[in-house]
Order: C-alpha cells, then structure tokens, then sequence
C-alpha cells in the first residue's frame, strides 16, 4: 500500500510496492464445541463393481484441522499433500480471540507479520517467505484494484477455517504470487435441523462487538436449508482520534440436501463507515530518538474533520455439486463483487521541517471495483493397473473493472510536541489520477494425483490468458497487455505406514505488473511482462497415526524474474530484476491430542532482491511461535481452558535511509487465553461459555516495520499493537 502513497507523491517514479473450497460434502456441528465448528472422520473406501475405490468423506463432526483442499482443490490429508500448507481452524481462531486474518495467520511458519503494525488494520498486510500474496475465499479470488484501496477485508468471525498454502500455486490457480496464497472458507448451512450461537464481546479501546449465527433446515426434509451469520462491531484504534466500525451481513441457502445434486447461494454485505487510519510515524522519533525522544504509541499525524475512510463491499457467490456416480463429479461456483471505498487523510511525510514541525500531505481517492470469477471442474477416479488416479479437469475466469480518481495537495506542518487536528486542509483541487482499468483472464488446467501403495505422485498443468488494458484520462494515455502463460507443478511423496512422508515439488507461478517498461534508454515503451516464480521444495512429514499430531520440515528456494527495477525518476522501468528467496520451515499442530491445542513454528529465510544487492523490502529474517492451549478433562474446573502464546518475529530490511540501511529490531510478545463451559457449573447454563484472551499480554513498545526511501528522503515505521484484551459471553445451541 505504501507504494501507492510514494506514486501520488512523486507521480514519475516507480516504486516496489484458496481458500480452501468450501467443502464440497456437508457439515454437521457438535453440541460439545462452539456453534458452527464441525468434524470429519475418513470413512472406508469402497470399491465398485470394477474394483476402483472411491474417496468418500463421512461427515460427523467438526472437520479436522490435517486435511485442506487449497494445494489439490480437492480435500486431501496433509500428510499426503506434497506442499506445505497451515490450516487456522475455526476453533483455534475462537481461543486464541482472532479479530482480523493478520492476527488469524501470526503463529505460521514463513509469516512476516503485520506489516503495518498495529496502526495500519484496514487491510491484511503480510508477507509469506518473503512475498506479498493474494487471498482467495470459497476457492475463488478476491481481486484487489490495480492502486490497491478498493480492496476486500472479510470479518474473520464468518469464516469456518483458514489455509495458508506456501509456495508457488499458479498450475490450478492462474495469476498467483512466488510465496503462496491464503484461502479462506466461509460458513455454509450444515445438515443440523437448528442450531446457531450469539455471542457479545468487550474489551480494551473500547471494542464491543455482537456476533450472531443461526441456521437450519427451511423444509422439513432438509432439502432446504440456511444459515445467517452478521455482525456489528467497532473499536477505537490505538491511535488518538481514530475508530473503526463495522456492519456486515452473509445469507446463505443451499438446494439439494444430502442428494447427489446441490446449489448453494452466499451472499454478503459489509459497510465499513470508517476503519482507523493509514498513517503511521517518521523513523526519526519512533525507530530511532529525534531531538525531543520518541512519539508515543498513540501519535496521530491525520487531521480529525478531514479524515475518512468508507467501504462498502457485497457479493453473491454460488457453489454447484453434482456427484455422477461414486467415481466422478462436477463442481462449479462462481462470485460477483462490488467494492467501493471513499478515502482521505492527511499523511506525514517521512521528515521534519523543524526539530519538531512534521512535514505532511493530503491525499484521497474514490475508487470503484467490479469483480466477477468463476471456476469449474471435473473430478473422477481411474485404474490404470496397479496405479490409483484422481484426475480433474478445469476451466476458469475472472474479469474486473477498476476505476479511480486521486486527489493530492499540500498539507500543513504538525507540531509533534503539540498537536493541532483540526487545521484548515486547502483543498485538493482536480484529480491527477482518473483512470480506468478493464481485465480478463481464461485459464484451463488439468492435475493427475496417481497413488501406488504409500506412493502419491501429482502433476498439474496449466495454461493462462491474461489481458488488460487501462485508460488514463488526466494525461490521456492508454496501455494494454495481453500475455499467456504456461505454470506446471510436479510433486512426489511416500506415505509410509508408521507415520513418516517425505515429499519434493516444484512448482511454477506468473503474476501480470502495472508499469512501463522500456530497453533502449526510453526510446520505446511497452507494458511490463508478469513477473516469473520457480520454487524447489523438499520436506518431512509426519503425523502420529490415530491422532491429529502433525509434524512438518520443509526446506525451499523461490526465484522470482522480470521484476521490474525503477531507473532513476525517469518514469519507467527494466525488468532486469530477480528475487531469491531461501529458507527452512518447521511445524507441529495438534487440535486436540489429549484436551491439549498446541501449534509450533520455526522458519529461518533469506529473501534479497538482486536489483539492490539488498534484503527485499519490508522482509523479515524469520520467526517462531509457540501457541498451547489445555482444557482440564475432570476435577473441580473441568472445561476450563487456559493457555498461551509466544510471538517472535526476526529483525526485518526496512530499507534505506540518510545514514544506511534500515533494519527493524527483533521482537517477542506473549499473548493468553481463557475459556470455560459453563455447562459444567450447572445443567441450567448448557451452551453457555465465557471466553478473554489478550495480544501483547506484557505491553511491549515494538516497530513493527518501516518503509524508508533515502532518493525522497522519506521515512516511515509503523509501531506494532499494544496490549488489547478482550472477554465476551456466548449462548450457543
């Protein structure tokens, strides 16, 4: 998002700036745990008249947290999945009190987290081993708008389960990024007859927030059923003189039952009538001391009467199944989204005028999206002699239309020591960015998972077409590009019978870029390729059999070409750029083993960007978390749970400044969670269970990440969340 900022500043320069599929087999919530969460249980293969066995998923409970569809878009066992994927259960998300993805995602391996801190939160801003990466929800992608502000953020609290896929996935995906993709999966009705939660929360900058999911059968057979999942919340920030709010809303149905032919329509609608602020603090006076010491945590460098922030987001998705007989299926599911958001602020500028005079700026921009995607595919099982196929067959397509208007102007100085927010803002006059972006991408695609006893080899192949074309009505100009792509995927693994699957994969991603891009000093000008992502990875797995105890080693290496390296203030690029990405990742998981939770990482990586012979920007060295959580099992407190967290984060490349290059300290914060059945006080209180929890339970003063640019004498950091502790009462049945 940063980049953005510096475009409008400095409009010549160029700077660097899944989900899982809704479960295809219906759900069944349990008494014993919180409304809406569910359990799977792998039933027997069964072979037809033919001898060929077909998967089948049995549905009892809440769905485990060792099976994801985002690597295979198929529900496959991580112990069988050659990749490395992290699954965030809606459980796990419940205990450890989870508000936002960038909180949801904290305890995986490869996360640098946070990039904003604890300021910047209207948007999900992390880095997975090293790279931004995109978000898909229900098995299709949220597409972000071409400057980035018109962008989704799904309320956490309508989601039944996180993945974080690693590595490249552009084979069954299309444009995708080197790191990954995370894939949400939202809640869908199930095949309870009534059932539902409403739950209230409280906590520090005055959080409150009212959650509440009911749903059921809507024809006495349940060949209709729903579900309606909305919120109300809001919060101030921790920031002086900011707040959020939020109202969202997401009806669904689904057509069919249990029967071989089922629909499912999802609708959502979420108003965002304002969400904190963008800003952040100079580097000088937050990472390092300026003449008066440091600004405190709460600084706040907008303007009051002229800040805002409004989105509106609404989509309808659908999500069609028909089982042709127990060998072979369709799927199809497709989504339309509208994105609207209204944005202006007064921003500092990176420097000070005077020892304590904080130079700023005012920006705003209206930007609209349309975004429309769809994905189809056939799925079958097959013999060919000894060999066991799961073969699939896919087309699919996204289009979006994008349009902005972009407002700069100057800014009066601030005085960090005393602090006026409510000057006069002159204003912005006429837009100097009034743009609109119109794209289409076709992809098709086939994957053959072939097993031979413990062995599971994959192959995906993929073809896409990508075209884009954008009209600039300031400076009148019009650029278009219209690549195609082949990405392709090869994986091996060996499932052995005690337990261990060592696996290697490699793998292929392209991701189109916005630039002008010229060979011959600017003599002619095209529009920049996509860049280019190869990944190597090679790991360990290893899950104790009879229990959701997984443990996981990879290592990899990402090579990232046709990265576009900026030339001088010219205005246009090379794509002479290569990024390397190199690390080692360990986790542990375990949802329950023993009435205990427990998720571990470790992951040491090295991500340099050849272009500057330096660390890519904004990334970090590594991290490591350790997360328990044990739930007594008889005794005087029996359903009480308690537990921790520890978060470390590695030193991070914040780039450079006037005195060199910029590097954010490591840090380590600890966070705690209570919860307890209050059914185990009395019969009378069944399905009533308090929960608190809190993030930065010792309120460690911490950067989080810093943006700094010594060519524009511009230096951001942005502090990371303070101490915020929540407790919230829910009814569930």
């Amino acid at each position: 998002m940063q980049r953005s900022r510096v475009f409008y500043v400095f409009p010549l320069s160029l700077l660097v700036t899944g989900n899982a599929l809704a479960a295809d087999l219906a759900t069944k919530p349990d008494h014993d745990h919180p409304a809406g969460t569910v359990h799977t249980k792998q039933a027997t293969p069964q072979a037809d008249a033919h001898g060929v066995q077909a998967e089948k998923l049995e549905v009892h409970a809440r769905r485990p947290a060792i099976s994801a569809s985002s690597a295979t878009k198929s529900d496959t066992p991580l112990i069988e999945t050659a990749q490395s994927v992290t699954v965030v259960s809606r459980n796990e998300m419940d205990v450890r009190g989870v508000l936002s993805l960038n909180q949801a995602v904290r305890y995986t391996a490869g996360i640098t987290p946070d990039l904003r801190g604890g300021e910047g939160t209207r948007y999900d801003q992390f880095f997975l081993r090293g790279f931004k990466v995109p978000t898909f929800l229900d098995g299709l992608k949220l597409q972000d708008s071409p400057t980035g502000y018109a962008t989704a953020q799904t309320d956490t609290f309508r989601l039944e389960r996180v993945e974080i896929l690693k590595g490249p996935a552009s084979a069954l995906y299309g444009q995708s990024s080197p790191g990954g993709l995370v894939a949400l999966s939202s809640k869908l009705p199930t095949d309870q007859k009534f059932y539902g939660g409403v739950t209230t929360t409280g906590g520090m900058f005055d959080l409150y927030r009212v959650d509440a999911d009911v749903g059921g059968y809507a024809t006495k057979d349940g060949m209709v059923r729903y579900r309606l999942y909305g919120t109300v919340n809001g919060q101030h920030t921790q920031l002086s003189k900011t707040g959020s709010r939020r109202f969202s809303i997401s009806p669904s149905f689904t057509f069919g039952g249990d029967g071989p032919t089922t629909l499912t329509l999802l609708g959502n609608y979420q108003y965002d009538p304002e969400n904190g602020t963008y800003g952040g603090e100079p580097l000088v006076g937050s990472l390092k001391p300026a003449s008066y010491g440091y600004l405190p945590r709460n600084f706040y460098d907008g303007d009051v009467p002229f800040e805002k922030f409004n989105r509106r987001q609404g989509g309808i998705t659908y999500i069609f199944n028909h089982r042709f007989n127990n060998d072979w299926s369709f799927t199809s599911r497709g989504r339309y989204d509208d994105i609207k958001t209204i944005y202006r602020s007064v921003y500092n500028n990176g420097y000070y005028t005077s020892d304590d005079m904080l130079s700023r700026s005012a920006f705003g921009t209206n930007e609209h999206t349309h975004n429309l995607t769809f994905d189809s595919q056939f799925k079958g099982h097959v013999r060919t002699g000894a060999l066991r196929h799961t073969m699939m067959f896919g087309f699919d397509y996204m289009q979006q239309s994008a349009a902005e208007q972009a407002f700069y102007g100057a800014a009066p100085a601030l005085n960090v020591l005393h602090p006026d927010y409510h000057m006069a803002i002159p204003s912005m006059g006429s837009p100097y960015v009034n743009y609109r972006t119109n794209s289409h991408q076709i992809g098709m695609y086939a994957q053959d998972e072939m097993r031979w006893k413990g062995l599971v080899v994959t192959g995906s192949l993929r073809n896409d077409w990508y075209r884009s074309q954008q009209n600039e009505y300031v400076g009148h100009t019009s650029t278009s590009e219209s690549p195609r792509q082949i990405t392709w995927r090869a994986s091996a693994l060996y499932h052995f019978d005690f337990g261990l699957a060592p696996y290697i994969s490699y793998s292929t991603s392209f991701q189109p870029q916005s630039g002008i891009v010229s060979n011959d000093g600017g003599k002619t000008q095209r529009q920049a390729d996509p860049s280019l992502g190869k990944q190597l990875e090679g790991g360990l797995k290893y899950q104790l059999p009879g229990t959701s105890l997984l443990l996981t080693a990879a290592g990899y290496h990402i090579e990232q070409t046709n990265v576009l390296v900026a030339v001088g203030n010219l205005g246009y690029s090379t794509q002479s750029g290569k990024v390397h990405s190199d690390g080692f990742e360990f986790e542990a998981h375990a949802e329950p083993y023993k009435n205990l939770m427990i998720t571990a990482a470790v992951s040491v990586q090295k991500v340099r960007d050849d272009s500057t012979n330096k660390p890519l920007l904004q990334s970090g060295k590594g991290n490591a978390s350790l997360f328990a959580f044990y739930t007594m099992p008889s005794g005087p407190v029996k359903g009480l749970g308690f537990g921790g967290g520890l978060r470390y984060s590695a030193k991070s490349y914040g780039g450079e400044a006037s005195y060199g290059s910029v590097w954010v300290p490591q840090y380590a914060v600890f966070d705690a969670s209570l919860r307890y059945d209050l059914s185990h006080l009395s019969p009378n209180l069944r399905g009533w269970t308090i929960a608190a929890s809190a993030r930065n339970l010792f309120d460690k003063k911490y950067v989080s990440n810093c943006l700094s640019y010594a060519s524009y004498n511009q230096e951001w950091c942005y502090y990371g969340e303070r101490r915020n502790a929540q407790a919230s009462i829910g009814f569930s049945w």
